[in-house]
């Protein structure tokens, strides 16, 4: 299959052409100062109902009738099947977080975790506008000038990481599906998945550079694994916002699709991980992100050691494989 697809007319945003989004776009302030934060941190109002939700088409379009669909205020958590889809609800913001989203995003993931019929989460922000365009930094501004950094740490520490969970480690795949901008902590969350699946006219980039805004979601630690440390310098350092083929050319994005193709295909990839063999495929992915930052003799040794653990799934897997099953491509599902 194809990583790209065709390329799209350029987006228009606000009835003007695309192009790097400022301050008010985007929702980052131009205030000089560090950007306050309210001093409350509420937890999520968490009073998940039950509803229908279903998935018609070949790719599993949602449609509210079948599954459940739990709803909160500034995010959605949808169980389709084993796939669990988190969505940041708050497209007149351009997805933007602020503390409540953070705490409901948190929610969210924990709820993932948990739940052992979920086995892969894809996250998405919802419209096409824009999957996240980061921290909402109005909101942080219009707190007042009389926050206190004990205070903001106090909020911080409250969640894992300002954008929800992006310093938690995940034990089950995850896969952004992404549509218009991601950029700044919107960046962060893509890159804290698995896969990335974006459209032709997403935009992805670290704006913040030109407020003095620090990366504080794992921005400065992931996008050097994922692309290699001089590509990643290159956005960290000059702020540039790049387009989908390049960041496709990177490494950075998995897959490149249609414009409104990106929640259908990462709900494909979902299903079909889902399908494979369980325990190993998460051995295998705690191997690969977690032992690739030890010392080859160390990670060696950590590979071993989880290979061990799973050793009676691999054994029946061969036996398996020798009567005949996946062979030829079959059950790739991808």
């Amino acid at each position: 299959m194809s990583r790209a697809h065709s390329s799209a007319a350029p987006r228009e945003i606000d009835g003007s052409a695309a192009t790097p989004p400022g301050p008010g776009e985007i929702d980052f302030s131009a205030a000089t100062r560090p950007a306050p934060v309210r001093s409350t941190f509420r937890p999520p109002r968490f009073p998940c109902v039950d509803v229908t939700a279903a998935f018609d088409g070949a790719h599993g379009r949602i449609r509210r009738s079948a599954d459940r669909l739990a709803i909160v205020s500034r995010t959605s958590y949808v169980l389709r099947g084993t796939t669990a889809v988190l969505t940041i609800e708050r497209p007149e913001r351009r997805n933007a977080v602020d503390a409540d989203t953070a705490a409901e995003l948190l929610e969210g993931f924990r709820r993932f975790e948990a739940d052992d019929e979920a086995r892969v989460m894809v996250l998405t922000g919802a419209g096409d506008v824009a999957f996240c365009a980061g921290a909402d930094l109005k909101a942080l501004a219009e707190a007042g000038p009389d926050v206190s950094i004990e205070q903001i740490q106090e909020v911080a520490d409250r969640t894992e990481g300002p954008m929800g969970f992006t310093r938690a480690l995940a034990g089950k795949p995850t896969i952004a599906a992404i549509s218009g901008w991601a950029l700044a902590g919107g960046l962060e969350l893509a890159l804290w998945c698995d896969l990335r699946i974006a459209t032709q006219s997403s935009k992805l980039g670290y704006p913040e550079r030109r407020w003095g805004v620090p990366l504080i979601d794992g921005g400065t630690l992931r996008l050097p694994r994922i692309v290699g440390l001089g590509r990643a310098l290159d956005l960290i350092l000059t702020g540039r916002i790049i387009e989908t083929d390049e960041a496709l050319s990177w490494g950075l994005l998995t897959e490149v699709v249609g414009e409104g193709e990106h929640l259908n295909r990462a709900i494909e990839i979902a299903d079909a991980l889902a399908r494979f063999p369980q325990e190993t495929m998460r051995s295998d992915r705690r191997s690969a992100i977690e032992g690739s930052t030890l010392p080859l003799a160390e990670s060696l040794e950590f590979e071993a050691a989880l290979g061990r653990a799973s050793i009676e799934t691999g054994l029946r897997g061969a036996s398996r494989f020798a009567g005949g099953e996946g062979r030829g491509g079959a059950g790739a599902g991808v």
